[in-house]
């Protein structure tokens, strides 16, 4: 009996894709999946980056469904996870090693057919560059006036020489002088483009090792961001990063693991760096919103609950509080987080009303009526 899969949680170009690479990915493997509706398949393809995503993995999973989750991020709380873009190729090897989970036996294709047809190679159609030929040294520019050299004249008229504008002193076109930064600021703000020029190595007492590569937006160090968070306590100059080559990156990633993307580091300097408030010029009576369903870590189980409570609509850090029931501190810290990753975003107050002017007043016949 064939394995059913579902599709829910896209829009129409995406679950279009993910239905073409479906059958590409089913073909090459036997057809041993059937496409049906998404509450009665054995497995269901879940976009878990968009912003309903992770609401249909909780109501799937509760259903006892098994979920593919696919995403950009490194982890997902789904069965399983596929990687963005979809790929046909991917998603054959996943649906092979589910099936025989299954207890089908059918080999994993090395291959699966191109959904696309590829464009032909071009082809230089343009006619053959004349014959260059030599120029007479006395039909070329007079020296004493190389200015003249790449300029014509219009049919029946002599160039008009004009008098040379007065030169400008340079000073008038100097941009305005960017404004200094500060010698020591908070690592989150190091992290930013153009902060740091290269590889660097960055340790505090009593914290771990960061290997930062802010051009590939990756770092290495530990998984758990717990463990990161003192990286973040006060402030750091550029002397305390410490150039890093090839050799010692590699080894790093050999010990350590694969290099993280940089958003991850960043999102854990956002939640360490407030210590229970709103982020400086952050409004703390101000409302915000989730703008995608953020990344959630297993060391924060009560993110997915403030998560879901931002979902409903922009709010405040006090009523988000107390409409998931977790403490300020931990609330403000997770906005901190998703606001400096471009999760969330500020909610500007709607503008008043236009009050209706006042009647005019009654002429005398209306005076005259009681009006």
């Amino acid at each position: 009996m064939a394995l059913t899969l579902g599709i829910t949680g896209m829009d129409g170009k995406q679950e279009a894709d993910a239905r073409a690479a479906f059958a590409a990915a089913n073909a090459a493997s036997g057809e041993r999946w059937t496409l049906v509706d998404g509450d009665r398949a054995d497995v269901v393809l879940v976009d878990m980056d968009s912003l309903y995503g992770p609401m249909s993995w909780l109501r799937l999973h509760a259903a006892g469904r098994k979920v593919i989750g696919l995403t950009g991020m490194e982890r997902t709380q789904t069965d399983y996870r596929l990687a963005r873009p979809l790929d046909a190729t991917a998603l054959a090897a996943l649906l092979a090693s589910i099936a025989d989970e299954a207890g089908a036996t059918a080999p994993v294709p090395a291959s699966v057919p191109s959904i696309s047809t590829p464009a032909p190679a071009p082809v230089d159609e343009l006619p053959p560059l004349p014959p260059a030929v030599a120029q007479d040294e006395s039909e070329a520019a007079p020296p004493e006036a190389p200015a003249m050299a790449g300029m014509v004249a219009p049919a029946g008229e002599s160039p008009a020489l004009t008098e040379p504008e007065p030169e400008v002193p340079a000073a008038a076109f100097a941009p305005p002088e960017p404004e200094p930064q500060r010698p020591d600021r908070p690592l989150a703000e190091w992290l930013q483009p153009g902060a740091l020029p290269g590889r660097v190595r960055y340790q505090r007492a009593g914290a771990p090792v960061l290997l930062i590569d802010p051009l590939r937006k990756e770092w290495v160090g530990p998984a758990a961001l717990k463990s990161v968070a003192a990286c973040f306590q006060g402030t750091v100059v550029r002397e305390d990063f410490e150039p890093v080559g090839d050799a010692e990156w590699e080894r790093e990633v050999a010990s350590q693991g694969a290099p993280q993307p940089l958003s991850r580091l960043q999102w854990a300097g956002g939640l360490a760096s407030g210590n229970g408030a709103l982020l400086p010029g952050l409004d703390p009576q101000g409302q915000y919103r989730l703008v995608k369903w953020p990344q959630t870590e297993r060391e924060y189980p009560k993110h997915f609950r403030i998560a879901t409570a931002m979902m409903k609509g922009p709010a405040t850090v006090d009523e988000v509080a107390e409409a998931s029931g977790v403490p300020y501190a931990e609330v403000a810290d997770f906005f901190n987080a998703n606001l400096s990753t471009g999760f969330a975003e500020f909610v500007p107050p709607a503008p008043p009303e236009p009050t209706e002017p006042p009647p005019k007043p009654g002429g005398l016949l209306g005076r005259l009526r009681g009006r």
